[in-house]
């Protein structure tokens, strides 16, 4: 399954398989957490803990990503915000950027058929219910903090299930499809181990 996934991944190279995330009703106490969890503050230089290791992830990263956003300045500033807005939420990195890869084919000002905006393809509704209706959805942070706060609501709804949680970010919930498309370009093209732990793991395992 994972290779007819990744191949499917690589045979739709341009394809954005953008969804829509579907409105349910959210107690006032779910609203007012997410709503904080959005609020917006200036990041830190680095959400790195070590600075070599952002280093190394920026370098291999920014490889991958050349084709896709050729500017090295823009690459840069996008990488930076992705891993900010995924560690904020608890999330994976490298899966934010197969999501992305996924749902807009990293396009900024991408639209779906339904009316989903940005990389992460964020319904409109959002900003209603836990956001402020003056949001910019095309703004790089603002999209990425949308979209990494409702997949950890997801995941947080779904008790860690990544399969049901990516089902519901897509709006096709019971569908393999997305969730395998989205796992296939995670574990195919963005999977990173940094050069650090793997040499630590190996002296591990060196280790009589």
């Amino acid at each position: 399954m994972r290779r007819l996934s990744f191949l499917l991944v690589l045979l739709l190279p341009a394809m954005a398989l953008a969804g829509a995330q579907k409105y349910e009703p959210l107690s006032a106490s779910v609203r007012a957490a997410l709503s904080r969890s959005l609020a917006d503050q200036a990041p830190p230089k680095s959400s790195f803990r070590d600075p070599i290791e952002g280093i190394e992830w920026l370098t291999e990263m920014s490889r991958r990503l050349e084709k896709r956003i050729p500017d090295r300045d823009n690459r840069l500033e996008f990488l930076r915000a992705v891993h900010y807005e995924a560690t904020r939420a608890g999330l994976d990195p490298q899966l934010v950027l197969g999501l992305i890869q996924v749902e807009s084919g990293f396009k900024k000002y991408a639209v779906s058929s339904a009316g989903a905006r940005g990389f992460m393809q964020v319904m409109p509704f959002w900003m209603k219910v836990i956001g402020g209706t003056e949001d910019n959805l095309f703004h790089l942070r603002t999209n990425l903090r949308y979209g990494c706060t409702i997949l950890r609501h997801y995941l947080d709804i779904e008790k860690g299930d990544l399969y049901r949680a990516l089902g519901r970010y897509n709006g096709s919930l019971g569908k393999p499809q997305y969730p395998n498309l989205v796992r296939g370009a995670w574990h195919g093209q963005w999977l990173y181990n940094s050069r650090r732990l793997a040499a630590a793991n190996e002296g591990k395992r060196a280790t009589p």
